[in-house]
């Protein structure tokens, strides 16, 4: 058992002086939180992905399924969406979930390209759920595993973090895991692609221009009432097209006979008065993620580029910040 109690109180005061009407919420969600990690941590709701064969496992990180059933139809490697309850409703939380004792022969086998930077916090520095919020009383058992159980672990969100678009986007994703089929020597693959997460920029990429504060903060516009569901749900739609680009790049270049596009989690957009993807938040939209089966064979179309440029090295806390994690 761990104790928290200042640092608890703390944050509440904090939130009185900023949020004083939602305050009493955030007193009750993370109460809540410590008796949903008491019991999660210890016997885990959802599918693990370990239950599966797969050689190659994608993960779109906060990707929905009905948007993914939206756009199927444009990308021939998408024969059907179906669905699973996911481990986690966030990053972290599905990390610790998923990379546990109980797969731990699995996982040794597993080479984890992680463009999301909770990998480094859950894996490398120990640091368990919650990950986003301060509960009074840590009562939770975790039997995460650390980075050294991995095949090996590349952190493409602490090489490879584009500044100007606050994320790392696909085509490093892409060419590490290119590099690591064709060069490595693991058993499984996991390639954890950062978008359609926010901010949603697949557009402003697309044109080579900023992104505007609603493509920036997404949902978080939303719950100010600020801007349109449509619009943000459009910019949050073109990333998702945008990355599933680079995924039809990447199968068309890594041989793999059993491939499988997931999330870690879903993204909501005022269901249940819930925007983006709270920790331990068991709704429908968030929990369930897509499952798609699919093969990749390498055509050698692309050569890939894993040159570390200086100036795309970040810290976990500001490339954190960057994906809106405030």
């Amino acid at each position: 058992m761990e104790t928290n109690l200042c640092a608890w109180l703390s944050e509440i005061r904090e939130h009185v002086r900023e949020h004083p009407k939602r305050a009493p919420l955030y007193v009750v969600f993370t109460l809540y939180l410590t008796v949903w990690y008491t019991l999660t941590s210890r016997w885990p709701f959802g599918r693990n992905v370990y239950e599966s064969d797969w050689d190659l496992l994608v993960i779109l990180d906060a990707c929905r399924v009905d948007t993914l059933r939206e756009v199927a139809d444009e990308y021939d490697f998408i024969e059907d969406v179906d669905s699973i309850w996911s481990v986690g409703s966030q990053s972290a939380e599905w990390m610790a979930n998923t990379f546990t004792e109980s797969w731990q022969d699995e996982i040794k086998g597993t080479t984890y390209i992680s463009g999301n930077g909770f990998s480094g916090g859950v894996l490398k520095h120990e640091k368990r759920p919650p990950a986003n919020n301060t509960i009074p009383v840590d009562f939770s058992s975790w039997s995460t595993v650390d980075e050294s159980v991995l095949n090996s672990h590349v952190e493409v969100w602490e090489t490879n973090h584009d500044k100007t678009y606050g994320s790392v986007l696909p085509e490093p994703m892409t060419d590490h895991t290119i590099e690591e089929g064709r060069n490595g020597d693991a058993n499984r693959i996991i390639a954890h692609y950062t978008q359609p997460h926010l901010p949603y920029i697949g557009t402003a990429y697309r044109e080579g221009r900023e992104a505007t504060e609603l493509e920036d903060r997404g949902y978080e516009i939303l719950e100010e009432g600020r801007g349109s569901t449509e619009e943000v749900y459009e910019a949050y739609a073109e990333t998702l097209r945008w990355v599933l680009d680079d995924v039809e790049d990447l199968l068309e270049n890594i041989d793999a006979e059993k491939v499988v596009i997931t999330s870690d989690h879903g993204e909501a957009f005022g269901e249940w008065k819930a925007y983006g993807h709270p920790e331990g938040f068991p709704h429908p939209v968030i929990r369930k993620v897509p499952w798609v089966e699919t093969t990749a064979r390498d055509e050698h179309t692309r050569k890939p580029d894993i040159e570390v440029d200086p100036s795309t090295e970040m810290g976990i806390e500001e490339h954190l910040r960057d994906l809106g994690y405030r």
